[in-house]
């Protein structure tokens, strides 16, 4: 592995491990970004170098949620937002695509990464109208992420929880239908789900390579699914047109350059009947 040297800007935290790679930084040097060690550099271009097209899929990714909250905030009214496995942040977070058409939204950001946690407390703020908050917690523990969330969020309402690109760390597919069963019990009618989650629909063993590559280096472990099983993910919601698609064909925008290709990265957004 390459010797450690300090994120720009950013001092090293005891409580960060910059001797294993991890996902939120990978993700953030597959986007261009510079929060981002030597151990999760070398480990994305690994994967990129099994599977060149990572980097799209990454982007891909961040567009999802772009156009997934602005219908969530716009079409169907949302202004209450659960965004589980935030990531290091970026261009259009979900606040600030949320509060640029509902500025009294309201975001709780998840996260257990000390680096995440540092930069959205000092980067992600909130219009005045709305609110912001950040939540140091594990996906894998929906109770006590849905008890640090009620400080902010009103359950009594609808919220738009999303997830993704980070499902595919929780391996099996029972715990995984036990988180999703217990955050969309505890919020109301009209509620949403997004998801975002790798599959080997498009390049086959190319991207079941890659995955390999990532549990042999990465951490946490992952698992793709097929766009069935994503769809299994959503049973009792009602997805949204067009349901389980790549990501760059969920209601894509248009653009002068044709219609965008599938990628291995596939989602969807459902409502809480």
């Amino acid at each position: 592995m390459a010797a450690d040297s300090p994120v720009p800007d950013v001092p090293p935290s005891p409580e960060i491990d910059t001797t294993v790679s991890h996902s939120a930084r990978i993700w953030d040097y597959w986007l261009g970004g510079r929060e981002n060690y030597p151990v999760d550099r070398e480990l994305g271009d690994q994967i990129a170098a099994t599977l060149p097209d990572i980097v799209v899929q990454a982007r891909a990714d961040r567009l999802f949620l772009g156009r997934a909250v602005r219908f969530l905030a716009g079409e169907a009214g949302i202004r209450q937002f659960l965004d589980i496995g935030t990531g290091l942040p970026t261009v259009d977070n979900t606040h600030e695509v949320a509060q640029r058409l509902a500025p009294d939204a309201k975001i709780v950001y998840v996260d257990n990464d000390p680096l995440v946690l540092t930069h959205a407390r000092a980067l992600l703020a909130s219009a005045p109208e709305g609110a912001t908050h950040y939540l140091d917690a594990d996906m894998n523990d929906p109770e006590s992420i849905l008890s640090g969330a009620a400080q902010v969020l009103d359950f009594t309402r609808p919220v738009a929880i999303t997830l993704l690109g980070v499902l595919w760390h929780v391996t099996d597919d029972a715990k995984a239908r036990g988180i999703i069963d217990t955050l969309m019990a505890a919020v109301p009618s009209g509620s949403y789900l997004a998801i975002a989650h790798p599959t080997i629909e498009v390049t086959g063993e190319r991207m079941a390579e890659a995955i390999r590559q990532w549990n042999r280096f990465g951490k946490p472990p992952g698992v793709h699914r097929s766009p069935a099983q994503i769809a299994e993910l959503f049973n009792g919601l009602d997805l949204v047109e067009p349901g389980v698609v790549s990501c760059p064909l969920w209601r894509p925008e248009a653009t002068p350059f044709g219609p965008p290709e599938p990628i291995d990265q596939f989602c969807a957004v459902a409502r809480k009947p």
